[in-house]
């Protein structure tokens, strides 16, 4: 079970793993630094320890202690209690959630390891907006998307921000890249996958019309550029979501969630209602 120990100077080494969290050079969860995920909150930290990802320490207050109560049974790990103001002179700043949880990174998933048990899966072009990827994973989860790929360009999905956006989900959807974008799109092709394009040229066929395959693989790319001719050249289909005159365009993450919506609605009439 967790140790509860108990922290009063914010500068103590054991507090390493979650300092500087607002820096953008020292931040612990770099990828190219320590490589730590970061749960923020009660809710996130759960999920966190409920997922692949082992957890090394947590800190937090008395309050967020007690209310993780006998999820901390269940690991081998410190619980370094502070107070609200000796976690923000530590972390750079007050944090309102009360509680943090460190993980290491596990090894990547392979695509081919995803695919295995999948039937509906969203795959990123240029998405690197924290926010944007962290509802991405929000919307997977709660639709039903079976995992989130990632082409070229994206933003990295265990930062702090995208995994608090996502409300931890993205500690659970599975995840992994997409190799030699965007010829690698041909091993989703080869699993038996329908790859549509989403685009907002209204010459493209509707969502629903295009959507056929057994299973399927929806591209979204960033907002603004949108996905690349290269990529979309090597799916299927194009497809649009009909949109009111006068718009050209949604935010990414919620032109996703219509879209696994869509996939829903198709594959079972009436089961969002």
């Amino acid at each position: 079970m967790a140790h509860v120990i108990d922290i009063d100077d914010p500068a103590d080494p054991r507090l390493d793993d979650f300092r500087d969290l607002n820096s953008s050079d020292r931040r612990p969860d770099l990828p190219e630094g320590k490589g730590l995920v970061i749960a923020e909150g009660v809710l996130v930290a759960e999920r966190l320890l409920d997922s692949r990802f082992t957890p090394i320490s947590l800190l937090g207050v008395d309050r967020r202690l007690q209310e993780l109560g006998e999820r901390l049974d269940r690991v081998d790990v410190p619980f370094y209690r502070a107070s609200a103001e000796v976690m923000a002179a530590a972390i750079g700043f007050h944090l309102n959630r009360g509680v943090l949880a460190a993980a290491h990174r596990p090894p990547e998933l392979e695509l081919t390891d995803v695919l295995d048990n999948a039937r509906t899966v969203v795959v990123l072009e240029g998405v690197n907006d924290h926010e944007n990827l962290g509802s991405m994973f929000r919307n997977a989860a709660g639709l039903g998307a079976d995992a989130v790929l990632f082409g070229a360009a994206c933003a990295d999905p265990l930062y702090r921000r995208a995994v608090r956006v996502s409300m931890g989900h993205v500690l659970r959807v599975p995840f992994a890249r997409v190799p030699d974008w965007p010829r690698g799109l041909s091993i989703l092709r080869e699993r038996g996958f329908q790859t549509i394009s989403l685009t907002p040229n209204p010459t493209a066929v509707t969502l629903a019309e295009a959507m056929t395959g057994d299973k399927v693989a929806l591209l979204l790319g960033a907002e603004g550029p949108g996905l690349t001719e290269h990529a979309m050249r090597a799916t299927d289909v194009r497809a649009r979501i009909p949109m009111a005159p006068g718009t050209d365009s949604l935010n990414v993450a919620t032109a996703a969630a219509m879209a696994f919506y869509e996939r829903v609605r198709v594959q079972a009439p009436g089961s969002l209602a």
